[in-house]
């Protein structure tokens, strides 16, 4: 005969493992709908004083007022920000590790370097976008083109092209600038630099005559006449340079190309946390002081969702793919 006890003990056992299942999404529940209840990290792959930093703080700083809770800034550097952002996709998914994302780690990373420690799209979740840093190409006064149609012209007739500088090798100017090439059939010569600020020091110099750079730390020597701004390459014009066209309105139709920054998260982090921060991250952008001041940086706030942010993320990556193969960009 059967022993009773011993035919209960399934029944008791699987009770037992539904009730702890039970606690265990309960605990979670509250866990999220408590969200935050301790000071958050954000991780800055870069070192601390440039545009994406600053913005950064900028938003950790607004935020913090807005979750109750502290946004630390934890500056990160390293490997053109893939040392930082594998720190986070490493991290525990609870929503209190995030990553400032910028497009030049996470969609041309991936096409430049042979081995990435991380895939932006399976291992990161998007939090939201924070804004565009508006691209501008520049000359020295002393280049007699004038016009983005004079630059293209005269690259092809001078003997040897148009040197145009940058702040390194795979970035997004560079990409802009390679994509630029592929585009017109121009002759323009890539010449990487350690900074943008120096590549900018050559060009008002007379050293080099073109530069593709963040709208941001040209913007004084653009109104100071040391510098001659050809085009930006923004969808619309810049508001801290309303006078200079886009690429498109130059004639180049359908040339848009900026350099994002936005929040991300370790992948698997709880779709409501996700929710919640997108949500305040909106708040923050939704504000006039905060968006003059992202224009001060050269920053245009484009608040939206997750997903939108994603789905931009999905784009670049298959865009950039092409032109980093096409230019034979390797990471240094």
């Amino acid at each position: 005969m059967q022993n009773k006890t011993s035919t209960r003990r399934p029944w008791i056992t699987g009770a037992l493992a539904a009730c702890l299942g039970l606690m265990g999404l309960a605990g979670q529940t509250w866990a999220q709908s408590n969200y935050p209840n301790k000071p958050i990290r954000m991780v800055v792959p870069f070192a601390p004083g440039g545009v994406t930093d600053t913005s950064g703080r900028l938003i950790a700083e607004q935020l913090s007022k807005r979750l109750g809770q502290q946004v630390i800034v934890d500056n990160k550097p390293g490997a053109s920000g893939n040392i930082g952002t594998q720190m986070v996709v490493s991290a525990e998914p609870d929503g209190y590790t995030l990553v400032l994302g910028f497009d030049g780690t996470m969609v041309i990373n991936p096409h430049v370097f042979a081995k990435m420690p991380f895939d932006t799209v399976r291992d990161l979740a998007p939090v939201g976008k924070i804004g565009d840093a508006v691209l501008i190409l520049v000359s020295n006064p002393s280049v007699p083109a004038k016009t983005l149609r004079e630059v293209l012209d005269l690259s092809k007739k001078q003997s040897g092209g148009l040197s145009y500088g940058t702040s390194g090798t795979g970035g997004t100017p560079h990409i802009a600038g390679e994509l630029l090439k592929i585009r017109t059939g121009a002759n323009l010569v890539h010449v990487p630099y350690k900074g943008g600020g120096q590549a900018l020091i050559d060009v008002i110099g007379g050293n080099i005559p073109l530069v593709y750079t963040a709208i941001a730390g040209a913007v004084q020597h653009v109104k100071s006449g040391k510098i001659h701004p050809v085009a930006v390459s923004s969808l619309q014009r810049s508001r801290a340079l309303p006078d200079v066209p886009t690429f498109i309105e130059a004639g180049l139709s359908d040339f848009d190309v900026s350099s994002w920054v936005g929040i991300m998260a370790p992948a698997k982090t709880p779709r409501a946390i996700i929710e919640r921060l997108n949500t305040e991250l909106n708040a923050v952008l939704a504000d006039p002081d905060v968006r003059e001041r992202l224009n001060q940086l050269g920053i245009a706030a484009t608040p939206g969702s997750a997903e939108k942010f994603g789905d931009e993320i999905r784009r670049d990556l298959a865009r950039y793919g092409p032109v980093v193969k096409a230019a034979g960009i390797k990471a240094e």
